[in-house]
């Protein structure tokens, strides 16, 4: 993970992806690093340039909300990002420590409500599944499945995305889908990077995939949401999917993932195709409820 100072690391980030002439200032000469200097960002801030490097080094961790929104202007930052940069400098409790618990306890994400399962097995159409907040898959329907074997319990799906070969060729969209990936880990990441399981999947995708380290070190915010999928299947060709995201209440987190297809469409006929392929494997796969 990074280090203790996630503001300073933020706006570091942040203003090296930003060109001086996207903000009118000239964009000849010769600089050092890309992007804005900081007395730059200072300056179109309306703020001292002394000032805005003691928060960027972690000497000021309590800056008003003005001066922040101020800079996310600058930054070029939209809602997401500005939120997440606000959420930075909130108060912690003063014996908060990494690793300490400094809320109430969460749900246990592992525990797929009965009826969410239900749910899902319901929907022979519609390939679904549901993840946690760090993207583990705890628990998917036969079409889902047979769309991936990725989505069945047990996989990380952002390192199954990251690191299997076979999902990089499903996947046309492969870019666009590692940097939503990335950047909605980050977006939960936020005041929680003392997380030790988000710590360790940081630490192990930090080691093992250039373009998560990459990705993870652009600092990029975007909380989950619904898009297209361009897939490649190797049984049924190419299919265009839409996917629906929805937190579920009262799971600590658990967001259920839904696709469909344009109503009439190729892909529709291939995802009927696919359906009648899986038919046989009709149970719901599920992460196995423990012991008590």
């Amino acid at each position: 993970m990074d280090g203790t100072n996630a503001l300073g690391e933020f706006l570091r980030a942040r203003r090296g992806q930003v060109r001086p002439q996207d903000v009118g200032l000239p964009g000849s000469g010769l600089r050092r690093v890309p992007g804005l200097r900081r007395e730059e960002v200072a300056m179109l801030s309306g703020i001292s340039s002394d000032y805005y490097l003691r928060l960027e080094q972690g000497r000021d961790r309590n800056p008003s909300a003005q001066v922040l929104q101020a800079i996310a202007g600058v930054l070029r930052l939209d809602a997401d990002a500005t939120s997440y940069l606000l959420s930075l400098t909130r108060d912690r409790p003063r014996d908060a420590r990494p690793g300490a618990r400094t809320g109430p306890a969460r749900p246990r994400e592992e525990e797929v409500p009965a009826g969410l399962l239900r749910l899902i097995d319901g929907w022979p159409r519609n390939p679904a599944y549901i993840q946690n907040r760090y993207t583990d898959c705890l628990a998917a329907n036969a079409l889902a499945t047979a769309l991936t074997p990725s989505y069945r319990p047990g996989v990380n799906l952002l390192r199954a995305v990251l690191l299997d070969p076979a999902e990089r060729a499903l996947r046309r969209d492969w870019d666009e889908l590692t940097e939503e990936g990335v950047a909605a880990l980050r977006a939960y990441a936020g005041p929680e990077s003392d997380d030790p399981r988000l710590r360790d999947l940081v630490g192990d995708l930090s080691l093992r995939s250039e373009r998560f380290r990459t990705l993870w070190a652009r600092h990029e915010v975007r909380p989950r949401r619904g898009r297209l999928s361009r897939l490649s299947h190797p049984q049924v060709g190419d299919l265009d999917l839409h996917s629906e995201k929805l937190t579920a209440d009262g799971t600590g987190g658990l967001t259920l993932v839904v696709f469909h297809a344009e109503p009439g469409s190729r892909s529709a006929e291939l995802l009927d195709i696919l359906g009648s392929l899986a038919a046989p494997r009709s149970d719901t796969a599920r992460a196995p409820a423990e012991e008590p």
